[in-house]
C-alpha cells in the first residue's frame, strides 16, 4: 500500500492513499441499515426517478447487487439490507453455501413506499409501516445509508435514534457535477470546454457557440444525475428544445464540447473509473477500471485493469493524480463510503501522448462498486470483466447457475477463475431476465475468452445491455 498524497497533509485535508488492487478495509466493524432502492438516487427528483424506471428492466430487482457485498463492504457483520423485492432464492444459496459470504438480513419497502413515507415526513403525519419501521429500529445497526442520503433516509434515522454514515448534504453536494467541474476548474485540472444554460432556452445559444469551435455534438448534463439519466447527447447544429425542463431541477445545466475522434487530432476514446472508498481519514484509491459504454455514453459493465494502460507512459499515475483531487474535495463536503471517478482519456497522433479529463464523481455505490470488492476480495492481483447480460428466453435461476456449474463456468472459492453472478433482475413471474456476470481470471484476455467460451457451451442466447 503506498501513499499517494503529501506525506504531512494539511490540517483537515484526508490522505489519499494508493492500494493498488488491495481493498482498504471498509468499515471492518460498521453495521448498517441499508436502503438498496437505485430509483430514490436522484434526491426526490420523481421525474428523474420515472425516467430511470422506464430504461432500466427489473428495476425493483436491482438492489439485489447488494446481497454479496454487505459483509465485506460493512465488516461488522450484522447488517439489514432493505430491497424492493425478495432475491433470488437460488443466487441467494449460491453466496451463502458456496462463496461462504456473510449475508445481511433483508427487509422489503418497495419505492412507492419509501416515496410515501418522505411524504408522511414532510406532512409531520404518523410515520407508515410501523411493523416494519419498528424492525429497524430494533436492529443492532446503528446507522442507516443508501445510494444516497436523502432527506428521508436523515429524518428517518432520527425518527429510529440512529445516525446517518454521510449527511444529506455531504452526499447531495458530493453529487452536484457542477461543483466538481468547478473545484477542477480552480484546481488547474484540464476540464471540457462548458457553458451553462439556465433553462431549455438556453441551450441554443450554447450549442451555437460550441459549434463555433469545431464540436459536431454536446453533453447537456444536469447537476445531478445517474445511470445516464440527467445526460444527452445533441448536435450543436440543433436548437436543444429537445432538453426537458426537468434537467434544471436543480438550476443550470452544463452544456460541455463533446470530445470525439477527429477532434483536435484525437484518434481514440477510453473512459476509464478510478473506485475510491472515503473513511474520516482517508481517500482510499483501490481500484483502476475501464467502463464499457454504449454509443450514448451509458454504462454496460467494467473490466479491470483498462487493456491499454501500457501503451501511455505514466497514464496510471495521472488518473489516480487527479482522482486524488476529486476525491479530496468529495471527502470535504462530508462524503463516506464508496464513490468513483470517471474519466475520458482521448488519445492524439503522436505515439503515447493523450490528455486526461475528469469527468464526473459519483458519490454512491457505483456500477463498478459491486464487481470490483468481489474481484478484489477473491483475486486481488488478478483480471475482471462484469458484463450486464439479457437473456433472449427468461430462465428461473436455478437452471443458470447449474448450466454455468454443469459447463464447468461457475467461480468456485477455490479456483483462480470462473463466472460469479452479482444480481439476477427478475420479471414479474420471478424469472430471470437480465443478470450481471462477473469473470475472473489471471488476465483481461482469459476473462473475455471466458465469456465468448460460455457463450458458445450454454444453451441460452443473450445480448449485452446497460445496467
Amino acid at each position: 500500500m503506498t501513499d499517494s498524497s503529501q506525506t504531512n497533509p494539511k490540517p483537515g485535508n484526508p490522505r489519499v492513499v494508493q492500494t493498488h488492487g488491495q481493498t482498504p478495509r471498509l468499515w471492518p466493524d460498521r453495521n448498517v441499515i441499508f436502503f438498496a432502492n437505485v430509483l430514490a438516487g436522484f434526491f426526490e427528483n420523481e421525474e428523474l426517478s420515472a425516467l430511470l424506471k422506464k430504461e432500466i428492466s427489473g428495476a425493483d430487482s436491482y438492489g439485489g447487487r447488494l446481497l454479496p457485498i454487505m459483509g465485506l463492504l460493512y465488516g461488522g457483520g450484522k447488517n439489514l439490507l432493505v430491497l424492493e423485492r425478495e432475491p433470488e432464492a437460488a443466487l441467494t444459496g449460491y453466496f451463502k453455501d458456496v462463496l461462504k459470504l456473510n449475508l445481511p438480513q433483508v427487509a422489503l419497502l418497495t419505492h412507492d413506499e419509501y416515496v410515501s413515507l418522505g411524504r408522511a415526513q414532510k406532512e409531520k403525519l404518523p410515520l407508515p409501516f410501523p411493523e416494519r419501521l419498528r424492525v429497524m429500529q430494533d436492529h443492532p445497526a446503528q446507522a442507516l445509508d443508501g445510494y444516497v442520503t436523502d432527506r428521508i433516509i436523515a429524518s428517518l434515522a432520527i425518527h429510529l435514534g440512529k445516525s446517518t454514515i454521510s449527511s444529506p448534504q455531504g452526499s447531495k453536494l458530493g453529487n452536484n457535477k457542477l461543483l466538481l467541474h468547478q473545484h477542477l476548474e480552480k484546481s488547474g485540472l484540464p476540464v471540457f470546454e462548458t457553458r451553462l444554460a439556465a433553462g431549455p432556452g438556453e441551450v441554443a445559444g450554447c450549442l451555437k457557440e460550441l459549434a463555433g469551435l469545431g464540436y459536431t455534438h454536446a453533453g447537456v448534463k444536469s447537476q445531478i444525475g445517474a445511470s445516464g439519466i440527467g445526460l444527452m447527447k445533441v448536435a450543436t447544429t440543433g436548437a436543444g428544445e429537445a432538453v426537458p425542463e426537468l434537467f434544471f431541477h436543480e438550476g443550470p445545466c452544463m452544456v460541455q464540447g463533446w470530445v470525439s475522434i477527429g477532434l483536435d487530432g484525437v484518434t481514440s476514446i477510453h473512459s476509464p473509473s478510478v473506485q475510491m472508498f472515503l473513511d474520516e481519514k482517508s481517500v482510499y484509491l483501490y481500484d483502476l477500471t475501464e467502463q464499457i459504454l454504449s454509443q450514448d455514453s451509458i454504462h454496460q459493465g467494467n473490466e479491470s485493469p483498462p487493456p491499454y494502460l501500457d501503451e501511455f507512459d505514466g497514464l496510471q499515475e495521472e488518473l489516480f493524480r487527479q482522482a486524488g483531487v476529486a476525491g479530496s474535495w468529495l471527502h470535504a463536503q462530508g462524503y463516506r463510503g464508496t464513490a468513483s471517478v470517471d474519466f475520458l482519456v482521448a488519445t492524439l497522433k503522436e505515439k503515447g501522448a493523450c490528455r486526461v479529463y475528469a469527468c464526473e464523481i459519483n458519490a454512491r455505490v457505483t456500477g463498478a462498486t459491486y464487481p470490483s470488492i468481489l474481484a478484489r476480495h477473491y483475486s486481488p492481483s488478478g483480471s475482471w470483466l462484469m458484463r450486464n447480460l439479457k437473456l433472449t428466453i427468461p430462465l428461473a435461476g436455478s437452471t443458470i447457475l447449474k448450466l454455468l456449474e454443469d459447463h464447468g463456468h461457475l467461480f468456485q472459492p477455490e479456483r483462480k477463475d470462473g463466472i460469479l453472478p452479482i444480481n439476477f433482475n427478475l420479471t414479474p413471474e420471478g424469472l430471470v431476465e437480465k443478470g450481471q456476470f462477473l469473470c475472473l481470471g489471471e488476465d483481461s484476455a482469459g476473462c473475455h475468452a471466458m465469456l465468448r467460451k460460455a457463450e458458445e457451451d450454454l444453451p441460452l442466447a443473450w445480448e449485452y445491455v446497460r445496467d
